[in-house]
C-alpha cells in the first residue's frame, strides 16, 4: 500500500526556483528513512499562496492531495512554520473550506500531521509585518533569505545596508519605503539572471493578501484553535526549536567575518521582537520530559527560533525539540562542504548541523511508520 506524505511550507510558500527547493534537503534525508523502513511512500511538495489566508492555504493544500493522492492509502502531512496550520485546518472534521467543496473524502485517509517550527499559539513578529510598511519589510527579508539561500552570502555592502534597513523599523519614523524598494530591486539584481522574474513576481505577492500576517499574531491565532478541532483518529506531533539567545559573547566569538556579524545583528533584533513573554502553555508530562531530555532544560516564554516562541510551537506529541533557528530544521544550516550544498540563511550560532537534521527526520519518519524513540533517548 503507497504512503503520500506532504511537505508545506511556510509563508515563504515556494516549492522551487531554479536550484534553490523548499524542502530539497528534507525530501534526501526524509525519503532515506523511509526507504530504511520499507515504505512505499510518494513524497509530494505543495505550493500554497505565501502569505494567503489560513483557510485559503489549507483549500489550496486540499486541492493539491485530491489531484495527487491516488489509491486509498494513508496521508502524511508535514507543514512547517504556518505550513502546519494548513494541515491542522484541512484535517479539522466538518472543516469548511471552499463552497460546495467535499474534504472528508481527503481528510479521512490522513494518519499522521506532524509540524515543524508551528506557531501554534501565535508570533509575536507576525504584527511587525502588517501595513503597507511591513509588506515591504516582509517583501525585502523574503528575497534577502532566497538569495542568501541560492548563493550562500549576500556582498557585504549589500549585507549592512539590509542589516541597517532592518535596525531603523524598530526606531520611531524609521526607514523609509523608498530604501526599502531600493534594496529590493538590488537583491533581485544579485539573483541569477533566469531565476529573477519568477523569484520577483513570487515576491511582489508576498504581503500582497496580508489575511495570514492578521492571523498569525496571538489573538488571531486564538480563534483558529477555537475552531480547529483535532482528529481522532489522526496522530499530532511536533518538532520544536529554540535558537541559541543572542548575547555581546556569542558576537565577539564570530571573529572577522563581517558578513556573519552583519546577519548576527539582524538575528538579535529578530529574536527580540519574537519573544512572548506571557506565554505559558499547558503541557503534559510526557512534552515536558521529551523539552527536557532533549534541551536540558524547559524552554522559557522568550525563547524562540528567532521566528516564532518555542513554547508556541508544541501541539501533541513532541517528536524532537531541538537547538536549531527558524530554518535550520529544513536544512538551510551552513554547511558547505556537502553535496549539495547547506546555506544558512541567518548567523545564529545553534550549533545546529547535519547530525541533528538527520536524527530529527529520522524522528519523523518513525512517527510516519508508527514508531518513535522514548522519551529518554536524546539526539546525537
Amino acid at each position: 500500500m503507497r504512503h503520500h506524505v506532504y511537505l508545506i511550507p511556510g509563508f515563504f510558500g515556494f516549492v522551487n526556483f531554479g536550484r534553490l527547493i523548499y524542502f530539497g534537503h528534507v525530501c534526501d534525508a526524509l525519503g532515506r528513512e523511509l526507504a530504511a523502513r520499507r515504505l512505499d511512500v510518494a513524497l509530494h511538495r505543495v505550493s500554497v499562496s505565501p502569505t494567503a489566508s489560513i483557510r485559503t492555504r489549507a483549500a489550496q493544500l486540499h486541492a493539491q492531495i485530491a489531484e495527487t493522492a491516488d489509491g486509498d492509502g494513508p496521508i502524511h502531512l508535514i507543514g512547517h512554520s504556518t505550513g502546519g496550520l494548513d494541515a491542522r485546518l484541512m484535517v479539522t472534521p466538518s472543516a469548511a473550506l471552499d463552497p460546495g467543496v467535499a474534504v472528508e473524502a481527503v481528510t479521512a485517509r490522513v494518519r499522521t500531521v506532524v509540524t515543524v517550527a508551528t506557531p501554534h499559539l501565535g508570533a509575536p513578529l507576525a504584527s511587525l509585518f502588517t501595513g503597507l510598511f511591513g509588506q515591504q519589510l516582509l517583501r525585502l527579508l523574503s528575497l534577502a533569505t532566497m538569495a542568501t539561500l541560492r548563493q550562500g552570502r549576500l556582498p557585504m555592502s549589500l549585507l549592512a545596508r539590509l542589516g541597517a534597513a532592518f535596525a531603523r523599523t524598530f526606531v520611531p519614523g524609521g526607514a523609509a519605503l523608498a530604501l526599502l524598494e531600493q534594496l529590493q530591486r538590488e537583491l533581485v539584481g544579485y539573483l541569477p539572471g533566469d531565476e529573477r522574474g519568477a523569484i520577483a513576481d513570487f515576491v511582489h505577492g508576498v504581503g500582497s493578501d496580508q489575511a495570514l500576517l492578521v492571523q498569525l499574531c496571538p489573538g488571531g491565532i486564538d480563534l483558529l484553535n477555537a475552531s480547529a478541532g483535532d482528529r481522532p483518529a489522526v496522530r499530532y506531533a511536533c518538532v520544536v526549536t529554540r535558537a541559541r539567545p543572542p548575547t555581546l559573547r556569542g558576537q565577539i566569538g564570530l571573529g572577522r567575518s563581517m558578513s556573519a556579524h552583519a546577519t548576527y545583528l539582524l538575528y538579535r533584533a529578530l529574536h527580540r521582537q519574537a519573544a512572548a513573554p506571557g506565554l505559558a502553555p499547558p503541557l503534559t508530562a510526557s512534552q515536558r520530559e521529551r523539552l527536557v531530555a532533549d534541551l536540558g532544560q524547559m524552554p522559557s516564554p522568550r525563547d524562540s527560533d528567532g521566528i516564532v516562541p518555542t513554547l508556541s510551537q508544541i501541539h501533541g506529541e513532541v517528536l524532537a525539540a531541538v537547538q536549531a533557528d527558524h530554518l535550520d530544521v529544513i536544512g538551510h544550516f551552513d554547511d558547505e562542504r556537502r553535496r549539495p550544498p547547506h546555506h544558512d540563511w541567518l548567523t545564529t550560532r545553534s550549533g545546529f548541523g547535519y547530525g541533528e537534521f538527520h536524527a530529527v527526520w529520522a524522528r519523523v519518519a518513525g512517527a510516519i511508520a508508527g514508531s518513535t524513540a522514548g522519551p529518554g533517548q536524546k539526539l546525537p
